[in-house]
């Protein structure tokens, strides 16, 4: 395990990098964001960095991906950064045109988190987030544990409120089993476990429906190639210009279960992703463009890696009938996502 200081934001905070090794699996994380910077896995030809991030402290403020960040209050997009809790309205800061996303402008991938070794291959990320923070009611104490587990990488999430709100955190990782620096990642194979998915309408705001995968480019139960039907005549990928879309993970939420798996054939690399929330948002890097140089001066581009973010789904306090999100003093927020890493075939 290292500890070093990675630099200092344009604020005058300090910044610390964290990599944690337990022989099988490498990472790197940043305590800005909580971020995942780098995730060094064997591959056939030898050890493979699958996970994109950047050289310094200038690329991460001026980057707009949420890369590899630890996103909140409110993962993912809320519509006219609106919603209504026990009768009261709140407004929340629009970063997303109309819409309210990934926690507003100064969410929670842009704070610098306290971190605290946890044994030999963990690390304990905490921040908080003071009452009507963005908009957002109650003062919020958060927990990220990230733990490599022989060939996984384990994301433990906590979150208590001191008032009734909402909540929903995810990691916003971008992965390209080939390598971060690979380029195009639309020859991965992808399976998601989830006969629906959540279409939505302008702004990739959710319409509310309940959909069917089946007959659809948004059918993944078997592998597929990601880049094969992205270009299809199909109102929901035209409306996201590809993937960018919320699945209903098949199972029970709260129940760790399968969620995904992606596999890189020319790194021989298989990730399977398991979690206990409710959805899994698939995005097929349709708006990378403009990225800064990433790790060694690689160039990040349209396509170049995927998100597969765990999460509840988008807009769910404008939708009663979604799963809901409601965190009220003396409960807690607490799910799981794991990162499982194995060779294909």
């Amino acid at each position: 395990m290292e500890r070093k200081p990675f630099g200092v934001t344009r604020d005058g905070r300090a910044v610390e990098e964290i990599v944690l090794d337990n022989g099988k699996l490498r990472c790197s994380l940043l305590t800005y964001g909580a971020s995942l910077r780098g995730l060094i896995v064997p591959g056939a030809a030898g050890p493979v960095d699958v996970a994109l991030g950047f050289e310094s402290m200038e690329a991460y403020e001026t980057q707009d991906k949420f890369m590899g960040a630890v996103v909140g209050r409110y993962a993912n997009r809320i519509a006219g950064g609106r919603f209504t809790l026990d009768g009261q309205d709140y407004t929340l800061a629009r970063n997303d045109g109309e819409n309210h996303l990934h926690g507003g402008p100064e969410g929670f991938f842009s704070k610098v988190w306290n971190a605290e070794l946890c044994g030999e291959n963990g690390v304990a990320f905490s921040c908080e987030s003071r009452d009507m923070e963005e908009g957002y009611p109650g003062f919020l104490k958060v927990s990220v544990t990230y733990r490599l587990e022989d060939n996984a990488l384990r994301l433990s999430y906590r979150a208590v409120t001191d008032r009734t709100t909402i909540c929903n955190l995810t990691n916003h990782a971008y992965f390209n089993l080939n390598g971060h620096d690979a380029g195009g990642a639309m020859e991965q194979l992808l399976t998601l476990y989830a006969s629906r998915y959540t279409p939505v309408g302008p702004g990739s705001i959710p319409t509310g429906e309940i959909a069917l995968v089946e007959g659809t480019p948004m059918d993944f139960r078997a592998p597929a190639v990601i880049g094969a039907r992205i270009g299809q005549p199909f109102r929901q990928l035209e409306l996201c210009s590809g993937y960018d879309h919320n699945w209903i993970v098949d199972g029970k939420a709260g129940i760790l279960r399968p969620a995904a798996m992606l596999e890189g054939a020319k790194s021989g690399i298989r990730m399977e992703v398991e979690t206990t929330l409710p959805g899994i948002q698939f995005y097929a890097g349709n708006y990378m463009a403009g990225c800064p140089a990433g790790k060694d001066g690689a160039k990040y581009g349209l396509r170049d890696a995927v998100c597969l973010e765990t999460q509840f789904f988008p807009d769910t306090p404008n939708h009663p009938e979604f799963p809901q999100c409601v965190l009220r003093p003396g409960e807690a927020w607490e799910h799981i996502t794991v990162f499982r890493f194995s060779s294909v075939g």
